[in-house]
């Protein structure tokens, strides 16, 4: 540990040693958002989300950047994508939109020089932190035709027993962490690609993490809407001479609160570079 620490001083003190470039960059992006979770434990990519944001970046010098950021996007899961017979049997649904603010450090592998011929790109890392708010609903089929035409909030409603006042905050930090590709189209102009996830400190992105509640303490406590929501099972229909199925036994599994929930975007960016190009020390 400390020699990794040691190491990762020693590029910091090389990375402001140099400096052949500062200034900022101003840009934005567009490109996808998703979610994976409880209702997505397969990692299945074929669900994504519209995303975009705004770039504001600062260059120490041709290695080392400060960038802040404001994104938006949203996510959606359903049980019923899924290959997992107790997740197809469980029912549930979900989809929120994120909005964001973040501030991350950003390295450049290589030597990167707005408007130089020999330095216009580079791969770099970055990581950081994030303030995000989001807000889980769940839909319904008031029709039948199969197409969601209802959404219902869902933190309001406890739906894994939670008092009145104990709910998860739908405000959250974040650690924010990736890699990209950054190229010059013009000496003042670049492009940006980058892959950028979030480990959460919460499980409940998709307001499913731990066990079923009591459903005669949750009607009470909430009324039936919040038992509607916490076990949606019985939805399917009858299942043989028993009529409808629920699985939502007091106390069985819904969710697994060993591993929080995470999202992340794949995006483009284009940014504007307003710095100076200074004759390195």
């Amino acid at each position: 540990m400390i020699k990794r620490l040691g190491f990762f001083v020693l590029i910091l003190l090389i990375s402001f040693t140099s400096q052949a470039q500062q200034g900022w960059e101003v840009g934005g992006w567009v490109g996808a958002s998703h979610y994976l979770g409880d209702l997505n434990t397969s990692y299945d990519l074929t669900h994504p989300k519209l995303a975009g944001g705004a770039i504001i970046r600062y260059n120490f010098n041709e290695r080392l950047c400060l960038r802040f950021g404001a994104n938006y996007g949203s996510v959606i899961a359903d049980d019923k994508w899924s290959s997992n017979n107790f997740e197809k049997a469980r029912n549930l649904n979900f989809k929120s939109h994120i909005l964001e603010g973040l501030a991350q450090f950003e390295f450049n592998f290589l030597p990167y020089i707005h408007g130089s011929r020999d330095k216009f790109y580079t791969p770099y890392l970055f990581g950081g932190f994030s303030i995000f708010s989001f807000k889980p609903l769940a839909g319904q089929d008031t029709t039948g035709d199969g197409e969601y035409d209802n959404w219902v909030e869902l933190q309001p409603l406890g739906t894994e027993g939670q008092f009145q006042g104990e709910e998860y905050f739908t405000v959250q930090p974040a650690f924010v962490y990736g890699f990209g590709f950054k190229i010059d189209l013009t000496v003042d102009w670049s492009v940006n690609v980058e892959l950028s996830s979030r480990a959460l400190f919460t499980d409940y992105l998709d307001d499913v993490s731990t066990r079923y509640p009591d459903m005669d303490d949750l009607e009470s406590l909430r009324g039936p809407l919040a038992v509607e929501f916490s076990d949606r099972s019985g939805e399917l229909g009858p299942t043989g001479d028993a009529g409808t199925f629920n699985i939502g036994e007091f106390g069985r599994q819904r969710g697994n609160s060993q591993n929080n929930d995470m999202f992340a975007y794949l995006g483009v960016g284009i940014v504007y570079y307003f710095g100076s190009i200074k004759c390195p020390q």
